[in-house]
């Protein structure tokens, strides 16, 4: 059996802010209604974590479920345990109208640090990114240049960013520009 690549290899700038590949991470997306009880009782049961208001995540460990749509969730898990974890979502989902599939290595997932993240991500995206518009933990599913994506902040300071493996090299690059050390605009800090 072989290992498990990032798209990156753990690739990394620093600038403003640093911009960090963050490895293999499990990640499934899950499609159902999110309304339905049957859908929560089995998400609970098998991460730990109950459906997220509408663009939150709920965490329990190193389990997070983030909401991405009106039907859409994604899991995020170590990454050797997406399998197995799937498998549960599926199996207990039975005949409840739902999907769950296995995206770990059709994505790659960022990690931005540093004080001036919202100038950085605000040259890139048309989402707001002010401290009221954006808070901790709040989920935006938006374009990073021509690139969709997600990204949430997990603190002032550190955001996750995740979007297509196949755009991992052109993400880690439109980041690392925004994030130069002659780059700097200064609007949000």
């Amino acid at each position: 059996m072989s290992n498990a690549v990032s798209a990156l290899k753990g690739a990394a700038f620093s600038g403003q802010v640093t911009v960090t590949d963050a490895g293999a991470v499990g990640m499934i997306t899950l499609r159902g209604d999110l309304a339905s009880p049957e859908f929560g009782t089995v998400l609970t049961k098998v991460t730990g974590c109950s459906v997220p208001e509408t663009r939150q995540m709920v965490t329990n460990g190193a389990v997070s479920v983030l909401w991405m749509s009106p039907d859409e969730l994604m899991v995020l898990c170590p990454y050797d345990a997406a399998a197995s974890m799937t498998s549960e979502l599926s199996t207990g989902f039975g005949s409840t109208h739902a999907l769950a599939v296995n995206v770990s290595d059709a994505r790659a997932m960022f990690t931005l640090h540093g004080s001036t993240l919202r100038d950085v991500l605000a040259k890139l995206t048309p989402a707001n990114l002010s401290a009221t518009a954006l808070p901790v933990g709040e989920v935006r599913r938006t374009k990073v240049a021509q690139v969709a994506a997600g990204f949430w902040l997990t603190g002032e300071d550190t955001a996750q960013l995740i979007c297509f493996r196949s755009f991992a090299p052109y993400m880690f690059n439109l980041l690392s520009t925004a994030a130069s050390e002659d780059a700097t605009v200064g609007f949000y800090s």
